[in-house]
Formats: C-alpha cells, structure tokens, sequence
C-alpha cells in the first residue's frame, strides 16, 4: 500500500501518517518526490479499516493498494527512476554503463593486462570472479581473497570500480572490503540469507535473475534486499533456461523492457552468458541497450581458449574495443 501525499502537506502531516502506521505495528518508508511524497508501507496484515483510516488524515491525496507481490521495487511505492552510485559512477537514469572484464581471475597478468584494455576502451567497472560456483566440483572455482587483492591491485592501477561475486553470507564483510559493487550470481538469487546479509551491508548489490526465475520471483528477490534498507540495486538479464539448446540461455529482453515499466531500479544485459557464443555478444548487447537496459556486463579475456571457465564466451580484448564504439552510438541515439 502506497499513501499519497498532497503538494501543500506539512512535515506534521507526514509524521502522524507514519506514526499512524507504526501503531499497527506496520513499517512507513518515505519517498521524497518532486512535488509531493509517497509514503510506502511495508508489512502484513494491512487491514481496509487501516486504509479507510489514512485516507481521512491530513494531508493525504490518496491511498492505493499495491497488488504484486513485491512493493518496495514498484513504481508505484518509487515512481522516478532509481540511480546507482557506484563508487562515482551512475547506473540508471538513461546510462549505458559498460562493466567488462574476465569470468574468473586467473593470475595478476590476466587481470592487469585485461583492465588497462577495457579502461583504454571504454569500461566503467571491472569485472572478475574470485569465487566461482561451478556446476562441477572439478572445475576451477577461483582463487579467492588472493583474486580480490588483484581486482584491488587493477583498480588503483585504472581507477575502475570492481565488481565480482559473493556466494554465501560469511563471505559478505570479505568481498565488501575490496568490492564496489556485490554481485549475486543467478545460482544465488533464492539464496535468501544472503540476500538479506547483502541487504544489511548497504554495498550496491548487482542481481542477476535465476537460471528458470519468473519474472516475479526475480523482484521478489530483489525485495529481500530492499526490505533491510539497502535501495542500491542493479537488476542484471543474464538468460533463462529453456527448451533451445543452439545457445547456452535465451536472453530474454521481453524482462528488460517490462522491467523499465514495472520497477523503478535500474536493470543490465550480460550477452556473455545469455548466449554463451562470443560472436553473439555484440548484436545481442546493442538488442540489449535498443531494449532499454542501462548498461551491459560483457566477459573479456586476453586469451580465451586457455580461459578457465567460460572462454567461448568471453571476447578478445581485440572485439571488446571493436564492440565499445557500437555501445556509445547507440547509447548516444537512445539517451
């Protein structure tokens, strides 16, 4: 339920609306607009009594009922758009940020080498994983805290902003001293005590959509976090599994442009894995933008058949500076 408030409503007016709630044992969170506030409530059961009640307050326009499930992440609790600081660097709000960088940190070389090119290409934000969930136990899953001292170590050398994986709830404070930005991987999105600990870290937290999420259980998970104060949130398409077996995922930008209408937070493409063919990267990334999406987080690797993990997905650092000038045209005609 979102409560409405009038143009000329006084900050007493807000108060006793807020307090209103609380005796209910309900949560009021306030969103400050333009012209007038939105008091967004939070919480259950919210009774028709309860409702009847605000909108005979003072001060109130209007109360509405919000009929899906999650509310924090709606327009209608948020009706601008929601921009993420990220270390000086803004996502959302008609931007098209560029985060690129390898699967998982393989050594110092791979890492320094990668982010001085996609620096000198274009990238906002680094990318690389320390921790990697993989579908086998065989297979590399990163090298850890070492890999995040390297991540460290590239920023201070390009001053780009880091982003990489966190996996379980323990490993929260870790990553977030070394992290701009918290990523939760789609085999993560349900895992709801982490979501809850990132929440609480007030880190912005990137949250891709899960391997066969609806729509819905995506916000909803994105609801988690809000609900511990953290607002910071970039929803990031990364591909849902289907019946097609000719790419990896099917990268659904149906979910970008009903995103942009729905939720107020912003929302990236990732074409590396929503295809899993590096030759698909580019017109799926420009598709991705053309769709609304306010950025992109691109896998690159200096060499890429000797990558640990996802090497046919990942482009050269030749095609990632041939893809940059393709993103900023675009960008420039839609914003």
């Amino acid at each position: 339920m979102v409560v409405i408030m009038q143009n000329n409503a006084t900050k007493a007016d807000l108060d006793a609306v807020l307090a209103r709630v609380a005796e209910h044992n309900l949560r009021g969170s306030v969103t400050v607009g333009e012209s007038q506030n939105i008091v967004g409530i939070i919480g259950t059961p919210i009774t028709v009594a309860l409702q009847e009640s605000l909108e005979s307050m003072s001060g109130v326009r209007e109360v509405i009922r919000i009929s899906r499930p999650y509310k924090l992440a709606t327009r209608e609790f948020h009706p601008l758009d929601t921009i993420v600081d990220v270390s000086g660097i803004k996502v959302g709000g008609g931007s098209a940020v560029v985060m690129a960088g390898p699967c998982a940190v393989e050594s110092e070389t791979q890492i320094m080498n990668t982010a001085i090119a996609v620096k000198k290409a274009g990238a906002h934000m680094l990318r690389g994983g320390a921790f990697k969930p993989r579908s086998s136990p065989y297979s590399f899953r990163g090298m850890g805290e070492e890999a995040l001292k390297l991540m460290a170590k590239a920023r201070t050398e390009t001053g780009l902003p880091i982003v990489t994986e966190v996996m379980t709830p323990t490993d929260v404070a870790l990553v977030a001293e070394y992290a701009d930005l918290l990523q939760i991987g789609a085999r993560n999105m349900q895992n709801y005590q982490l979501l809850e600990e990132v929440g609480r870290s007030q880190r912005p937290v990137l949250l891709k959509r899960g391997l066969s999420a609806t729509f819905e259980e995506w916000m909803l998970s994105a609801e988690y976090i809000m609900n511990q104060g953290n607002h910071n949130i970039i929803l990031c398409e990364r591909g849902i599994r289907t019946f097609e077996t000719a790419t990896r995922n099917t990268l659904d930008l149906n979910a970008v442009a009903l995103a942009k209408k729905r939720t107020h937070l912003p929302i990236i493409v990732d074409p590396s894995h929503g295809t899993g063919k590096w030759y698909l990267v580019q017109p799926l990334a420009l598709a991705g933008l053309a769709a609304g999406a306010d950025g992109l987080m691109i896998e690159v690797h200096p060499d890429p058949d000797k990558a640990t993990s996802d090497g046919p997905q990942s482009l050269t650092l030749e095609h990632f500076a041939e893809l940059m000038p393709k993103v900023n045209a675009l960008a420039g005609i839609l914003h």
